[in-house]
């Protein structure tokens, strides 16, 4: 890893370190773990609700406090350290919002993105559950006939009922006129009511219980959103539904229910037990968990003080707040079996899984949808012939277009020159006459991957009907109907193959709404970098396919070009190399505390990368490792701020020309700047795309954008990037965080190194830490054929 001297009056690139040991040895620094942050729930003194405090349960200032942290309010509420450790948390605790299309602007007449794509959401799991309920139902005689079969049905009952005579219900019908053929539907993007709010009746009476408990009035809209009707006399009735409000631990709610039940509550009360065990599934989804083994759940049970841990589970299970599951075990190396080819008497191993409802039920969908692509054979778009020929000249990509050629699903491997591969196939495809686009996890990725296709990828790509346009567009866009080739009148989307990029990004949810929004006969390309942090939600569906090996997998032979490709490409096998770096394309500047690794970080991205590389400051990006800290993305923004455009703040804190990380919706970042502020809200120019966030939502969904984490830099890339590495975030950093770090640069990466040997170790001995899923178990019964 080649290594630049710290920098001394202002000249912090320079040449330096002759070894790696030497660039990995000077630290300090602060930051806080790049955690879930409380969603807008705090406790004691404004720390928040889920970043560890404890309080005593019956005690005033355990109990939860008013929201109002607009950090707070963009991250997933987490638990505190013990937790985390009981549910093995993925990803070194890293999370935040994610990329995703923005709004367009006119959000006064029509739903924001985020309010489109959860209608989107909830409309195709619906669509799922009575596929599922259709699957179970029996079927009446005659009730699942189509066509031809059908019509002789009808035909049998008219004679039998004397409706009407034989002769003309069997007499032979005139030759049907050949209708004109409909044009091409493009639905407009999903345009429903927005969510309904509470009504001001049951906010009141939330509120009075609320008060009668000790906790802040200011949660009633939010449990009233969470319980529905009655939601004051179910709160009543079961004060630790508070649970079900993000960033309330069971701490508060045990002093919320002692202040309301008095002698009555206990540690042992059945209602206690399920809403804990609710509490900790959600807490393990946020982990990045689709369900927790039966030991574990029930481990993290009993510290939580549950007298009796497997009637609490069996309780939560019977009122249908959580499902339990049994999945069989394989030895390693077996060939999966299907279930009607074990011996009735055999036994074999299983494990019991426990889950919330939502996580089965789309993991279930996606197995279902990921099996339909594999067992069936792609729509014959193009003879053999063409398809050999497209891939003869088609140079490294051959190898994919051939594989996609004749499976339903193929998953392709490889960093970021491997993109021209995906890009080469979709070329390919669309000469050979198929509808084919292209899926990215962020706006800034669809401009990279659509400059490979000779295309802007602006704000101006491809729309409902705009067939013209370069056939790229955001996952989020997609799911939603905002971007993309829109649907055809069974609910499927239009089109023939579908390339989804960024493919590590996919949680179970997104992963089943595009398998099952897929027409018979299409074809997937998951493709993506394999190194990289995982998905903000649970799941792991990427790995999970690629170590089930059930369809084809191509792995990219291009390597990342220059010293950011040879450093990236050793820390993705553990080793962090000595790289020659003679254009400066690697520097390490070695700091002593916090306050060093901040000034030092806002002279690199304000003087030197622009001095001395050439790459101005708004095209430099700064990653820490967390939120929090004394070098977390709020003391580095702040600096950043006060340095490259100070302002009075007067509109939430932003001012015109600041950059923002504008959160659409939990789990997405996009990155853009502050345009003006006027009395409709915050003026955004986010990857081109105005958006417009009220007043309202400012705290909640925009934060200064200078910084990021990781996981808010995932699926982007920037000319140059600071890396502050702070002397406490040795437990942040494990292999894929340094991996996706340093791989967001394209021509120049500083990094401000406290970390000492943390670094190297992390890279060395830190995987990615393990998740719970069940879509291998899933998968294999229904495997017909592999590919």
């Amino acid at each position: 890893m080649a290594a630049g001297a710290g920098a001394d009056g202002g000249d912090a690139v320079a040449q330096g370190s002759d070894s790696e040991g030497d660039a990995v040895a000077r630290a300090a620094g602060a930051g806080g773990g790049e955690g879930r942050e409380g969603s807008g729930v705090e406790v004691g003194g404004g720390e928040s609700a889920a970043s560890g405090a404890e309080g005593g349960a019956g005690d005033g200032a355990s109990q939860p406090s008013a929201a109002g942290s607009g950090d707070a309010a963009q991250d997933s509420p987490t638990d505190d350290d013990d937790t985390a450790s009981q549910l093995s948390e993925a990803g070194g605790g890293e999370s935040s919002t994610q990329d995703s299309a923005a709004d367009d602007g006119d959000t006064a007449s029509q739903l924001s993105e985020a309010e489109a794509e959860l209608v989107a959401q909830r409309i195709e799991r619906e669509r799922i559950a009575r596929r599922k309920a259709e699957k179970k139902a029996r079927v009446e005689s005659g009730a699942k006939l189509s066509g031809k079969a059908a019509d002789l049905l009808a035909a049998v009952r008219a004679v039998e009922s004397g409706a009407k005579p034989a002769a003309t219900v069997f007499s032979e019908p005139e030759p049907p006129r050949r209708p004109t053929p409909e044009p091409v539907r493009r639905p407009q993007p999903v345009a429903a009511e927005a969510p309904v709010a509470p009504a001001p009746e049951t906010v009141e009476a939330v509120r009075r219980v609320l008060t009668d408990g000790g906790a802040p009035e200011a949660l009633a809209p939010q449990v009233a959103a969470a319980l529905g009707e009655g939601a004051g006399d179910r709160l009543r009735a079961d004060p630790w539904q508070l649970l079900r409000v993000g960033g309330v631990r069971p701490e508060q709610a045990d002093g919320f229910a002692r202040a309301l039940l008095g002698a009555e509550c206990g540690p042992d009360d059945e209602r206690r037990g399920r809403a804990v065990t609710v509490w900790l599934l959600e807490q393990a989804a946020l982990a990045g968990h689709t369900a927790l083994e039966m030991p574990t759940l029930t481990a993290a049970l009993a510290q939580r003080a549950v007298p009796d841990a497997d009637t609490a589970v069996q309780n939560a299970l019977a009122e249908g707040d959580a499902l339990a599951f049994q999945d069989a075990l394989d030895e390693p190396g077996a060939p999966a079996r299907r279930d009607d080819e074990a011996a009735e008497d055999e036994e074999r191993p299983v494990r019991v899984l426990v889950g919330l409802e939502r996580y089965a039920l789309a993991e279930e969908s996606l197995a279902d949808g990921l099996a339909r692509l594999i067992n069936s054979v792609p729509k014959q778009d193009g003879s053999a012939e063409d398809w050999e020929g497209a891939a003869a000249g088609a140079g490294s990509a051959a190898e994919l277009i051939r594989a996609v050629a004749s499976h339903g699903l193929v998953l392709h491997t490889g960093g970021e020159a491997s993109l021209a591969e995906p890009a080469a196939l979709l070329q390919a495809a669309r000469t050979l006459g198929l509808r084919a686009w292209a899926a990215t996890h962020s706006p800034l990725g669809r401009g990279r991957f659509s400059a490979l296709l000779g295309g802007s990828g602006g704000p101006g790509s491809p729309t409902p009907g705009d067939s013209g346009a370069t056939p790229v567009v955001t996952l989020a866009g997609l799911i939603s109907g905002a971007e993309g080739p829109g649907r055809d009148t069974d609910g499927a989307l239009d089109l023939d193959l579908l390339v989804v990029l960024d493919a590590p990004q996919l949680d179970v949810e997104a992963a089943a709404l595009v398998t099952e929004s897929l027409p018979d006969g299409a074809r997937l390309v998951l493709a993506g970098d394999p190194a990289v942090l995982w998905s903000v939600g649970p799941g792991r569906v990427f790995a999970d396919l690629l170590a089930a090996r059930v369809c084809p997998q191509i792995a990219s032979r291009r390597p990342d070009p220059g010293p950011l490709g040879e450093l990236v490409s050793g820390i993705g096998v553990g080793e962090l190399n000595q790289v020659a770096a003679p254009g400066k394309e690697v520097v390490i500047v070695p700091v002593r505390d916090a306050g060093e690794a901040v000034h030092r970080t806002v002279q690199l991205v304000a003087d030197s990368v622009p001095r001395a590389i050439g790459v101005p400051a708004e095209e430099t990006q700064v990653i820490t490792t967390g939120h929090g800290g004394a070098a977390g993305t709020r003391a580095l923004n702040a600096a950043l701020k006060e340095r490259l455009n100070p302002g009075p703040g007067r509109f939430g804190g932003f001012d015109p020309g600041d950059r923002i990380a504008y959160s659409p919706a939990p789990g997405r970042t996009v990155p853009g700047r502050v345009v003006k502020a006027d009395a409709d809200g915050l003026h955004l120019s986010c990857a081109g795309e105005a958006v417009v966030v009220p007043k309202e939502r400012v705290e909640q969904s925009v934060r200064h954008g200078w910084a990021l984490t990781a996981h808010q830099a995932v699926g982007a890339r920037w000319p140059a990037v600071v890396v502050v590495l702070p002397g406490d975030a040795a437990k942040a950093l494990s292999r894929p965080w340094v991996y996706t770090a340093f791989s967001r640069a394209d021509r120049h990466l500083s990094v401000v190194h406290g970390a000492e040997q943390a670094l190297p170790r992390a890279v060395a001995e830190v995987p990615a830490k393990p998740r719970t899923t069940r879509l291998p178990a899933l998968l294999a019964p229904q495997l017909t054929t592999t590919g």
